[in-house]
């Protein structure tokens, strides 16, 4: 199903239509949102990325050769968050924050709200009008992707905390348990246990185009594989799990 396809003075079917879903619907229903190839079709902390590099802040060479061979290594599972990190907030730690925020401002307007694609929004706005309590969960740095939450009207955003020093100084390193592959499922669970609840007491649904999410997609009740890569996209199928060309 495509959402572009669907008139708009129709309402889409929730996600989860069946009887089990109206059973629970008097409970908490929590939708969770993957962001980069989910809601947004580009990878925000690589073209952050780029844009640094374009403002002259990075060696562009060598950041572009560094910087793709992360994101190989994420879209291949081999990805050592806490290495890429360092490298990914290095820009950020050399040019201050207050420099940093005014560029990511420029960021969001140069290259993210223009990518931002209604098909996404009515997602959101669909999950929003049903009622659900809505949960960006990324393993991109909260730096670059509170304001694209923001963007989307999504308060709540579990993604990688960044660490800080005595002065307030961001260190490069991770701040807790990273949002990533299964340190996805133990935010979640953090983020659950914070407001007294677990995941019997709700029904959830999560957004993904990622592998490194399996973890989440296999904890929740209702997993929907978007815009998935080939190998997510035949365990979806294999499970009979829905599947959303989002773009």
């Amino acid at each position: 199903m495509k959402i572009s396809t669907v008139p708009p003075e129709k309402k889409l079917p929730h996600p989860d239509s069946s009887e089990s879903y109206v059973a629970k619907s008097a409970g908490a229903r929590i939708t969770l949102f993957d962001l980069d190839h989910t809601l947004i079709p580009i990878d925000s902390d690589y073209e952050w990325g780029e844009f640094t590099i374009a403002q002259g802040w990075c060696e562009a060479t060598e950041f572009k050769r560094r910087n793709a061979e992360f994101f190989a290594q994420y879209r291949a599972g081999t990805l050592d968050i806490h290495a890429y990190v360092r490298f990914a907030t290095r820009a950020i730690r050399e040019q201050g924050v207050t420099k940093s925020v005014a560029a990511h401002a420029s960021f969001m307007r140069d290259v993210v709200q223009k990518i931002i694609t209604p098909q996404a929004q009515a997602l959101v706005q669909q999950h929003r009008e049903a009622g659900d309590e809505l949960v960006i969960v990324t393993a991109t740095n909260e730096f670059v992707t509170r304001p694209i939450a923001e963007a989307f009207g999504v308060k709540e955003l579990i993604a990688v905390e960044l660490a800080r020093d005595a002065q307030g100084q961001l260190t490069g390193e991770i701040k807790g348990t990273p949002s990533f592959r299964e340190g996805k499922v133990a935010r979640v669970e953090q983020w659950l246990a914070a407001r007294e609840l677990g995941w019997h007491d709700v029904h959830t649904c999560f957004y993904t185009d990622s592998l490194n999410d399996l973890a989440l997609l296999e904890k929740v009740s209702c997993p929907v594989a978007t815009n998935p890569d080939e190998r997510l996209r035949a365990i979806a199928t294999e499970r009979g799990w829905r599947i959303l060309d989002l773009f």
